[in-house]
């Protein structure tokens, strides 16, 4: 386990803190896709930026990159040896969300682009309402589809807080 992707069924779900538990654990580098995604003031990267920032990455021989966006997920999935999947509940994702930019305002976060500070709206709220199923079923499939492919990528999926604790105190190094 030296090429991990961690991703999970919506934001809020702990994918920055699992990745860096992880990454002290196994001492290996977490790159934040929202940090390369992001430029300051919320200004998007094209999509060029994103996939070479990526491509550096990948090219080395330890990394765990977290989260989702699926328009450059081919670039993790190919040099990736381990998926780590976290799904939580919807009502947890939300107030998770909530709690984070409560204790964030006007800070920018370790995991983010530089000067975005945290910002949360009714749109952001309603996506991840709104999406919540549509990807929890996205990334079954994707599962499925790495397995039936034959890929040799390990694929953890963790549904709970007491299997996400429990997977890393239990985590050989």
């Amino acid at each position: 386990m030296k090429r991990i992707m961690v991703m999970g069924v919506s934001a809020g779900v702990g994918k920055s803190t699992f990745a860096r538990r992880l990454g002290g654990k196994l001492d290996i580098n977490i790159y934040h896709l929202d940090a390369l995604y992001w430029k300051p003031n919320w200004i998007e990267a094209t999509l060029e930026e994103f996939t070479v920032k990526q491509q550096e990455i990948v090219a080395q021989d330890k990394w765990i990159m977290e989260g989702n966006y699926s328009n450059t997920y081919d670039i993790r999935i190919k040099k990736a040896d381990t998926i780590i999947y976290l799904e939580l509940p919807l009502a947890v994702c939300l107030y998770r969300v909530i709690k984070r930019w409560m204790l964030h305002i006007g800070k920018t976060r370790s995991d983010m682009g530089s000067g975005c500070k945290e910002k949360l709206d009714y749109e952001f709220l309603k996506f991840i309402c709104t999406t919540y199923r549509s990807r929890k079923k996205k990334m079954q499939e994707r599962f499925q589809s790495i397995q039936a492919a034959g890929d040799q990528i390990n694929i953890i999926t963790l549904k709970s807080k007491k299997e996400i604790h429990s997977y890393l105190e239990t985590l050989n190094v």
